[in-house]
């Protein structure tokens, strides 16, 4: 892709399917928002249940659009800073490796060695690695994830070394939280990466308008009339 090429198609993705490779994950986020009933409930339990739950959806928002790209796509820079679909799944799992497990006297077992580099090999898929290698070990770090949540209390105190000094100690609570956040964050960024690749949006979970590829086109002509409309105002037009 670039800069000559015409704005893709857009297409909503389709649901996650639990058979495909990366949705072993992803098959868990579409439906973990449903089951907790209409009875409002505070106690520490559900609190870690819901925080949970959120993190797991958002990963599965994120490792889903990796589906159906190949590995030029996947690792393809669409922005001038690099950013790419594998290069955002594969930051995710590194940080998600670090924040629930170092920092919880809990490592991850046989973690790569990326993992202790200073530089931005976190961001881009390397050469000697395959879009597999990244998917693997984005399970593994979500599994170690999932199990330091499920062993510990929110109130369990860790100690994130790489945070300046008087901001090191944190417990579990606040680690879900910034990770929810983190992997929220990363995966808009990968929906509009993946969009300007090959034209899929959303996720699956019907928050996409419906509209035909025409209808796209008129929306997006809609919204250029009007920015354009709003630059000449502001020279005075």
């Amino acid at each position: 892709m670039s800069s000559a090429d015409p704005v893709p198609e857009v297409h909503p993705a389709p649901a996650p399917a639990p058979s495909s490779a990366t949705t072993s994950i992803a098959a868990v986020g579409g439906s973990l928002l449903s089951d907790e009933g209409s009875v409002p409930r505070t106690d520490e339990a559900l609190v870690k249940q819901t925080l949970h739950r959120y993190l797991q959806k958002t990963r599965a928002a994120l490792l889903g659009k990796l589906d159906g790209l190949a590995e030029r796509q996947a690792r393809w820079p669409v922005t001038p800073t690099g950013t790419n679909v594998a290069g955002l799944v594969k930051h995710v799992a590194g940080v998600q490796a670090g924040y629930f497990g170092e920092v919880f006297g809990r490592p991850l077992p046989d973690a790569p060695a990326w993992l202790d580099s200073d530089g931005d090999e976190d961001m881009y898929v390397t050469a000697d690695e395959t879009l597999d290698d990244v998917i693997a070990f984005h399970h593994r770090s979500a599994a170690h994830a999932d199990a330091t949540i499920e062993a510990l209390d929110l109130d369990a105190r860790g100690v994130v070394s790489w945070w300046p000094e008087g901001h090191r100690d944190v417990t579990l609570h606040r680690i879900l939280v910034h990770m929810a956040y983190e992997t929220a964050r990363h995966a808009g960024h990968a929906d509009i990466v993946r969009e300007m690749l090959d034209g899929l949006a959303g996720d699956g979970d019907g928050n996409l308008a419906e509209r035909s590829p025409e209808q796209w086109v008129e929306w997006r002509e809609h919204l250029v009339e009007i920015a354009e409309q709003s630059g000449l105002r502001g020279l005075g037009a």
